[in-house]
């Protein structure tokens, strides 16, 4: 049997499946996928059209007329790969201010999230990926070859991300960052709409007691063993 071609990461706000999925692709030479870029995409596109946030049907609609393409690095800059809106490189323009302040609310909507499914399995199809989120192995990609579920205590993911934004000289404080993740946690599993959970099938690493490169050795095995 080969190597799985489609791996699903999932886990929880801070628990370091970015950083994995990253690694893993980079390992493997496949497309590294962070799905939360095309609901900040779609944010983006909101925006632009002018669309209050607020209006979930037009939202919804717009979110089923764009085309939103994740791609191989272009540009050495420093991207983990191309965002194209519409054929539009937005890579770093959805990382913008007013796309963090908005994108939480969209992504919740059902209209955006399933046209934003339907194109992380076109793109998966295409491609060999890593995909990252918080509900590839439930929703996206159900039949995936792997299925990995990277779990922290809240705590530990509060202080590794604390920790990272001293490191980048940003103002902030632990209480407050554990206090935010609490609440993203809550809010992420307990939406009516694909909850965050590990797949029945799914693998779950605990990172608790894990540098990110010890969580990666326990991924290859996975994958090597597959």
């Amino acid at each position: 049997m080969g190597l799985p071609t489609t791996i699903a990461i999932d886990g929880p706000a801070a628990s370091g499946k970015s950083t994995l999925g990253s690694l893993l692709a980079k390992e493997l030479g496949y497309l590294y996928f962070d799905t939360g870029v095309m609901y900040r995409a779609v944010t983006l596109a909101v925006i632009r059209a002018g669309l209050d946030v607020a209006a979930e049907e037009a939202v919804g609609k717009l979110a089923g007329d764009v085309r939103i393409d994740v791609s191989p690095p272009s540009v050495d800059d420093g991207r983990d790969y191309d965002v194209l809106l519409d054929g539009e490189d937005v890579t770093w323009e959805i990382r913008a201010d007013a796309v963090n302040d908005y994108v939480s609310d969209i992504s919740v909507y059902a209209a955006v999230r399933k046209a934003m499914t339907d194109q992380q399995r076109r793109i998966a199809k295409e491609n060999k990926v890593v995909m990252v989120g918080r509900d590839i192995g439930t929703v996206v990609m159900p039949d995936a070859d792997l299925k990995i579920y990277l779990d922290a205590s809240v705590e530990v993911r509060a202080q590794r991300r604390y920790d990272e934004m001293v490191a980048r000289n940003q103002p902030s404080d632990y209480d407050d960052v554990l206090r935010s993740l609490k609440n993203r946690d809550q809010i992420d599993s307990n939406r009516e709409l694909a909850p965050l959970k590990p797949a029945d099938d799914a693998v779950v690493i605990n990172a608790d007691d894990l540098g990110i490169l010890d969580v990666l050795e326990k991924a290859k095995e996975l994958v090597y063993r597959v």
